[in-house]
């Protein structure tokens, strides 16, 4: 039977891979936060969601303990999620500008938004083995989406885990390009560009080391960069 997006999420919220993240997360659901005690816990690994024929693919680090291990979808009701969705909704690749919950009307066109890693881990700190366990994942989901024409990396630890998977989506060697806002790795005809962004976690955003003009500056250049390709092509 032919993989598919469904397929892979089903897999994902069932996978126990990592016995040190699944105790993290499922303590976190079962203690929860002061201001969600009254919320219902995902506390289970959490998939990908977007745009099924998009043709950018943006790629965080982990589900937040309180924010997706809360509500069960990536990037969603907490403050890195409340910078980035409004950064989207500026550069027209959400229809609205909050991620709140499951059900609140948030769709994506054009992006699909997912993470390394999968599960909550404490401090945000997935270790090595972790990352590792959940590559197959990122790769599936990556061969998934066959429209893709950029993958943005959510900050350092994403960076590295993209081009760590580059060789084995795209066999072609990892790209030496260092991590920095706005680095671009090409990885040659017919495959994607990879692009990188600081992370839109409090400390970057409350320190100014990442604006919304400047996130959204970049998401408009990315589309742009494959807007010109599909033009010179005929393409979408």
């Amino acid at each position: 039977m032919a993989d598919s997006l469904a397929a892979l999420r089903t897999e994902v919220v069932a996978c126990r891979r990592c016995p040190r993240l699944v105790r993290y997360r499922e303590r976190i659901a079962r203690e929860k936060k002061r201001e969600f005690r009254a919320d219902e816990y995902w506390g289970r690994p959490v998939p990908g969601f977007g745009d099924p024929n998009a043709r950018l693919v943006a790629v965080g680090l982990a589900p937040a303990a309180h924010g997706s291990n809360r509500t069960g979808r990536v990037f969603t009701g907490d403050r890195s999620a409340a910078f980035l969705v409004r950064a989207f909704h500026a550069a027209g690749f959400a229809n609205q500008p909050t991620s709140v919950r499951r059900g609140d009307g948030l769709e994506y066109r054009d992006l699909y938004l997912t993470a390394a890693v999968r599960c909550a881990p404490p401090d945000n700190r997935p270790t090595p083995s972790e990352r590792t366990n959940c590559e197959s994942y990122l790769d599936r989901e990556l061969r998934l989406l066959p429209e893709t024409r950029a993958i943005l990396a959510l900050g350092g630890f994403a960076w590295d885990a993209l081009r760590e998977a580059v060789p084995r989506l795209y066999g072609v060697p990892r790209p030496g390009t260092a991590f920095a806002h706005g680095a671009c790795a090409a990885l040659g005809p017919g495959r994607p560009l990879l692009w990188a962004s600081y992370h839109p976690s409090p400390q970057n955003t409350n320190t100014g080391k990442l604006t919304l003009p400047m996130l959204v500056e970049l998401l408009r250049r990315i589309r742009g960069s494959y807007a010109e390709d599909g033009a010179r092509s005929g393409g979408r």
